[in-house]
């Protein structure tokens, strides 16, 4: 059955479907030696290549959250004397991608997963799943300060200009200048950038949630398989 090509190409575990859509628009894709056009349909009895990398069949599909400790970046791509959240995955698991992403000093709840339409349907703006973060800052905050934070943090912060308002939906302070934050955007760097913009420099950024699903008693540099009720759930949001 013919399909979105994107989706054949994110189903072989080759890519995300967001990454596969943008292999076409270079020009990296080819399907039967032609030149591939984004939304082009194919099936898996079709010679697809990314590029000149023939990619295989559809993958069984795989669910892992994973407790990103500091210091790892999360891409598929290798980088010399850069510590990658991969090396932390068994190597005989291939073709994992990972559901949005945490910066290189932050750390938490990652999932990684084959499953491009999951991926697609957790990442895309329009989706607005909430994800909460734990953040520490000094410790001596001003009253004041912290004030102004969990204000301006829920009116909205102006970023670039393509970049529009940064907002969280919700702000609870912890005391010890610690806070618990609920996004449901995902700007580059958003959280440090917010509180930066409100005088405030983030000490620690830990993910604890992402749309519903739970770090749990993970250990720092531990996975595990999602449970068949944590991917139902995700799937039905």
């Amino acid at each position: 059955m013919k399909k979105i090509l994107q989706k054949v190409i994110a189903e072989s575990g080759f890519c995300s479907r967001r990454q596969a859509e943008a292999a076409i628009k270079r020009g990296e894709v080819k399907i039967n030696g032609q030149l591939a056009k984004v939304g082009e349909l194919a099936s898996t009895n079709d010679e697809i290549t990314v590029r000149g990398k023939k990619i295989g069949a559809p993958q069984e599909k795989i669910y892992l959250k994973l407790n990103k400790p500091k210091g790892y970046i999360c891409t598929n791509r290798s980088f010399a004397n850069e510590k990658n959240i991969f090396s932390l995955i068994p190597s005989n698991i291939k073709g994992l991608f990972t559901v949005g992403r945490l910066d290189k000093n932050s750390r938490g709840l990652i999932i990684l997963t084959n499953d491009g339409d999951l991926n697609l349907k957790l990442t895309h703006p329009r989706s607005e799943h909430v994800k909460i973060y734990e953040v520490k800052t000094k410790p001596d905050l001003e009253e004041k300060v912290i004030k102004r934070i969990q204000k301006n943090l829920v009116s909205g912060i102006p970023f670039a200009e393509d970049e529009g308002i940064a907002k969280a939906k919700k702000v609870s302070y912890l005391g010890e200048g610690a806070f618990k934050i609920f996004l449901s955007e995902g700007k580059k760097r958003q959280i440090r950038r917010m509180f930066e913009a409100c005088g405030a420099k983030v000490s620690d950024l830990k993910r604890i949630n992402f749309a519903s699903l739970e770090l749990g008693g993970l250990a720092e540099g531990q996975w595990g398989y999602l449970s068949k009720s944590e991917i139902a759930k995700l799937r039905e949001l």
